[in-house]
């Protein structure tokens, strides 16, 4: 039996984002693969913390050792002892999250890089997060075996920013959880808007991380004037706080928007559904994502996307968003407005949706990257 292990840590350590990725993933391979031993890394737990594997098939190979820790003894300090040591002898180890650990000379390695927005927007990252990108980051597309991209635009970034062959790369996409579907129900969208504190506003929603890069500060401006010409629009951004988050806090203050922005913090899974339904639209105008799942689940949940022209997003958006220069607060204000007053065109993007989100499947991902394992397990060194 061959033996493959993932590094489980960011569905460990993060809700959304790269988190949501590794849990998605990892699921659908565990439903279509029992000839496979895998072991599920995971930096910073202990078994107590874990739950039952998600198959008979698959174990946890946890480190009370922290991700940050093991960071700076890789990275940082240089020390090579293999993660192996951790996980045990395998024939490939699939590192989920931009960063390869040293490995043993005859174990393959597939890396996945979902974006490289530390490059392409570098005022959007912190110094030291940058600068340990870096470092990091090229080092491991270089020696991986194999690279896995989000989307074909951080493919493209690959080839262009770090000079990696085509061939080195593969795009696998994400998918959306069949959780994510229209909420039609009443009581479920009150249930929903009473705890978050959302009666009687009809609001736009983004979801993400307090961060310069998701855009946040442009969506409050270009609210603001939307409110102004008479649309009562609230702004709802369901994500934790992020670097940065100062800037969109001053935005609120300085447009007077106070009392129609709410920031929900980081929501629970079993809410976003509902929370997607309720909302009269995704606003998703990052600078730069290396994929954009929250608009592919809004689609799924029936409110339309108004979304960026830049990156990976027309990708995820296709025929069925609209696309917006996010640097144009004009732009992006023009279109909440248009789905604010073009029922026909609102309706049309619904629908598009619908179909949009039928090209991206977690268990599509799942039989691909079973086929990127094979291929690399076939080429043992």
């Amino acid at each position: 039996m061959r033996r493959i292990a993932l590094d489980y840590t960011p569905a460990f350590e993060q809700t959304g984002g790269i988190g949501r990725y590794t849990r998605e993933l990892t699921a659908a391979l565990a439903a279509i693969d029992s000839s496979s031993s895998f072991r599920l890394f995971v930096a910073g737990a202990a078994k107590t913390q874990l739950p039952q594997p998600p198959a008979e098939n698959f174990t946890w190979k946890p480190t009370r050792i922290s991700a940050k820790w093991l960071a700076r003894l890789w990275h940082r300090m240089g020390l090579r002892f293999p993660v192996e040591a951790f996980v045990g002898p395998v024939d490939l180890f699939h590192a989920t999250d931009f960063v390869l650990p040293p490995t043993r000379t005859e174990t393959r390695t597939l890396l996945t890089v979902h974006d490289l927005s530390f490059i392409r927007v570098p005022s959007t990252a912190s110094p030291a997060l940058k600068a340990y990108l870096d470092e990091t980051v090229p080092r491991s597309v270089e020696a991986a075996d194999h690279v896995l991209a989000d989307s074909a635009a951080t493919k493209s970034d690959l080839i262009d920013l770090y000079g990696t062959r085509a061939d080195k790369i593969t795009v696998l996409y994400s998918g959306v959880d069949s959780a994510f579907s229209q909420v039609s129900d009443p009581k479920e969208l009150e249930r929903m808007r009473v705890k978050y504190g959302l009666q009687q506003v009809s609001y736009l929603l983004s979801v993400g991380t307090l961060q310069p890069r998701k855009n946040y500060s442009r969506v409050i401006e270009a609210l603001s004037e939307v409110r102004q010409m008479g649309q009562d629009l609230h702004y709802v951004v369901a994500g934790g706080s992020g670097w940065l988050e100062d800037e969109m806090r001053q935005t609120i203050e300085r447009t007077e928007m106070n009392d129609c922005v709410h920031l929900l913090g980081l929501v629970e899974d079993r809410d976003l559904p509902a929370l997607y339904s309720g909302a009269r639209l995704l606003a998703m105008v990052s600078l730069y994502e290396g994929f954009g799942l929250p608009a592919l689940e809004a689609m799924a949940c029936g409110t339309p996307v108004v979304t960026s022209n830049l990156s990976s997003l027309p990708e995820v958006g296709g025929e069925a968003a609209l696309l917006v220069d996010p640097y144009d607060t004009g732009a992006i204000r023009d279109a909440i407005v248009k789905l604010e007053t073009d029922a026909d065109r609102r309706a049309q993007l619904i629908q598009a949706g619908f179909l949009q989100v039928k090209r991206f499947s977690w268990m599509r991902a799942a039989r691909q990257l079973r086929s990127i394992y094979d291929e690399m397990l076939s080429m043992r060194r």
